[in-house]
């Protein structure tokens, strides 16, 4: 399995390798002064909402959070039973979103995920009818399981959020948000994500397994009645709506960065592809959706500029994806977050 850091209260380059603790949208215990208030506090209220539902993976809703900010998406990579699909369900739940879940399958053709042109035999005309990926939160589990020819039929709705069928271009939902999820521990039958595909996803977190604690409260909650097909059971309830990650957006947009942030961003991203155990490095792309994430990761904070921890913080969920190492590299046991770790140790630091 791919190491993926997480972001942490105090990033240094040699922690970049290293599972982080766990995160919280406020560091430190709040005061009277510090409570946040608007769309911060309600993010803060999905958080909580969540965690009825999952427990012990407070990281990745931190991701999922920070993708929903970016208008980004995400890839999940975790063994079976780490509550994957569960997590996007509950998200979806407490946003009052449009959810689909569609399972990636060796057989899956493009028009099964997009959508395609239906012959009706009264009207003697084709009629379009709209694909799961008509959506707002759209769970592609297992994406690896399908052949790269389906795939790719995700290209253009993650990117320019619509679908083109027979020449024809239709508007996706607003927002749409695909969270792709993949087994790291089985290979017969499944397809690497192209580099294209990658490339696509603002973020890729680790689904690890729970604490012992956190465990015995999920099968205990198993024990009382819990069943993850039934939310409104278990006691979940819309906390939030499209119109407030609205609000949070706008409120994103608005943090400052500085000119020497920006230049740090792209000194790393230049430094992967230089790294000598790289085939592929950072792209453009990977650079300014860094930004953006670094910007989401400060407002979740509480600031309204971005510091150089920030971009630390969130360098390895931004771009060790993205990032694909030379096969004689591999052999050696270089992996793409050891060049990032490297990478982040010799740019020098904004001050």
């Amino acid at each position: 399995m791919t190491e993926n850091p997480t972001p942490q209260d105090e990033p240094t380059p040699e922690a970049a390798a290293e599972p982080a603790p766990e995160v919280t949208a406020e560091p430190e215990p709040a005061t009277p002064s510090d409570v946040p208030t608007g769309p911060r506090a309600v993010l803060g209220a999905l958080r909580s909402e969540l965690g009825k539902a999952v427990v012990g993976q407070d990281q990745v809703v931190t991701g999922l959070v920070i993708a929903l900010l970016c208008k980004g998406h995400v890839l999940m990579e975790g063994v079976p039973g780490t509550a994957k699909t569960l997590m996007v369900r509950s998200l979806a739940h407490t946003l009052d979103m449009e959810f689909t879940r569609l399972q990636f399958t060796p057989d899956l053709m493009p028009g099964d995920v997009t959508g395609s042109l239906i012959y009706d035999a009264r009207t003697a005309a084709f009629s379009f009818r709209e694909g799961p990926v008509f959506t707002n939160l759209l769970l592609a589990d297992e994406i690896n399981r399908t052949p790269p020819k389906t795939q790719a039929a995700l290209l253009e709705a993650m990117e320019d959020r619509t679908v083109t069928v027979d020449g024809e271009t239709r508007q996706l939902p607003d927002p749409f948000v695909v969270i792709a999820t993949q087994n790291p521990v089985e290979y017969e039958g499944t397809y690497p994500l192209p580099e294209a595909q990658l490339d696509r996803f603002l973020l890729k977190v680790v689904v690890g397994l729970p604490t012992r604690e956190a465990e015995a409260q999920v099968v205990r909650r198993h024990a009382s009645g819990f069943s993850p097909r039934d939310l409104r059971a278990a006691g979940l309830t819309v906390v939030a709506s499209p119109a407030d990650i609205e609000a949070a957006r706008a409120e994103v947009a608005a943090v400052e960065i500085s000119d020497d942030v920006v230049a740090y961003i792209v000194d790393i991203c230049r430094a992967t592809r230089d790294a000598p155990s790289v085939s592929l490095g950072a792209s453009p792309r990977a650079a300014a959706a860094l930004m953006t994430t670094s910007r989401a990761w400060a407002w979740m904070r509480g600031r309204d500029f971005v510091s150089p921890d920030d971009v630390k913080a969130l360098a390895a969920w931004t771009l060790a994806h993205r990032i694909s190492v030379r096969a004689e590299a591999e052999l050696e046991g270089v992996t793409a977050t050891a060049v990032l770790t490297n990478v982040l140790a010799s740019v020098p630091v904004p001050r």
